[in-house]
């Protein structure tokens, strides 16, 4: 079980070391290394726990301390700070993506030690087509997004008409989609000298390829590459990801959305993924039945007001499996949608405490709803459910993965 937190903060930095020329900078940061007194950034941390939730309260960690935390750090030494001068971290290492959520893990993990949650990672996102991920481990991911426009059948050519038509039903039509798409990259943290992930001029080359060889293209008929092929979701982040392993980059997984609900992923390791969100509106009181009055407001706070509150819950699940060289598909929209309509249809515009059956005895804490969903969602998916995301607002989210 991880629950993630969300923390905005402004800052300016400049991506330059003294140690490499105007054009080595600019091939390894992008223009804006010539911002001699920087350029800003809004950016949004996600600080990611792990650990097994109190039987009693439902809670792996309280969300507020989190914030209270993280925020004092970054209050102190980031938030609204021209990071090269003003935080002291930043003087020998350039203030990537990746080094500032480096910085900002080891700066805040040792504030829940001895914790029964564990700070696993820290993910960063600079802008909506930059972001980054450090994890405990050591290890760091640089993401990149970027987006494309392209028609497309989805059929495979593997298939009669009459397969075609029951597997992917109105699809087979000829439609379109706005793509989304995460790249997402090994990296290291950097020292002045060494800036990490693959130089900017890399990147941004294989996105202009892959833009040039997609974008405002018939998938089924203008890219020989994907000829022969099946024309899925899951075959065309395949076909991404092997365009970047090609380029001898580090690309570990593809993430790929046809739409903001419904994406496929790739993994450099052959693993193969499908997900989709939902939405619902509850009601639920934050409780403990054995606690008193004092206990759970102290607690809870405002989450314990007895008249109840609300969100809009977004879950999200995903399924792996193993690529159907036949099919291209690893499910279809259909089977993932069934699933999760049926799951939710019992909690949608309920009060979770006072009119359904998995909360009248334990809290309706996140934890709690993400665990209580994972058998009807994964009954529904034949046992292939391996992950399980809830989003109780757009800054707190629980998630639960098999093991």
């Amino acid at each position: 079980m991880t629950v993630s937190k969300r923390v905005e903060f402004s800052a300016s930095r400049r991506l330059f070391t003294s140690n490499f020329s105007t054009k080595e900078n600019i091939r390894l940061f992008g223009e804006e290394s010539r911002a001699r007194y920087g350029t800003g950034r809004n950016y949004v941390a996600y600080f990611i726990f792990r650990g097994q939730p109190d039987v009693t309260t439902g809670m792996l960690i309280n969300i507020s301390e989190i914030k209270k935390r993280a925020g004092e750090i970054i209050d102190h030494g980031y938030d609204h700070r021209f990071l090269n001068d003003d935080n002291t971290a930043f003087r020998d290492k350039v203030p990537t993506a990746e080094n500032v959520c480096r910085q900002l893990f080891d700066d805040v993990a040792p504030l829940f030690t001895g914790n029964r949650a564990n700070l696993v990672a820290v993910h960063l996102r600079e802008m909506p087509d930059r972001s980054a991920t450090a994890y405990a481990n050591r290890r760091i991911e640089a993401n990149y997004w970027f987006d494309f426009s392209a028609a497309r059948q989805t059929i495979s050519p593997h298939l009669d008409a009459a397969e075609n038509e029951e597997l992917f039903g109105v699809c087979t039509a000829e439609h379109g989609h706005n793509y989304r798409t995460r790249l997402t990259f090994g990296a290291e943290s950097s020292t002045a000298e060494e800036a990490g992930v693959s130089s900017h001029t890399e990147i941004s080359a294989l996105i202009r390829s892959l833009r040039d060889e997609l974008d405002h293209k018939n998938l089924n008929r203008d890219v020989d590459a994907m000829s022969g092929k099946p024309i899925t979701t899951e075959s065309l982040s395949r076909f991404i990801l092997r365009s970047g392993s090609d380029k001898k980059l580090p690309l570990l997984r593809v993430r790929l959305h046809e739409r903001n609900d419904f994406f496929a992923e790739a993994w450099s390791d052959g693993g193969m993924f499908l997900g989709m969100r939902q939405s619902f509106g509850a009601a639920h009181r934050l409780h403990v039945r054995s606690f008193s009055a004092i206990q759970n407001t102290e607690l809870f706070g405002k989450c314990n007001n007895p008249g109840g509150h609300g969100h809009r819950y977004v879950v999200e699940a995903t399924i792996g499996g193993e690529y159907d060289e036949r099919s291209g598909a690893l499910a279809t929209f259909e089977d993932l949608h069934d699933a999760l309509e049926k799951s939710l249809a019992s909690w949608r515009d309920k009060h979770l405490d006072l009119e359904t059956d998995e909360f009248r005895e334990q809290p309706s804490t996140g934890e709690n709803i993400v665990r209580a969903l994972w058998p009807k969602i994964d009954g529904g998916l034949q046992q292939r459910l391996v992950r399980l995301r809830l989003w109780e607002t757009a800054n707190n989210r629980f998630t639960l993965r098999r093991t």
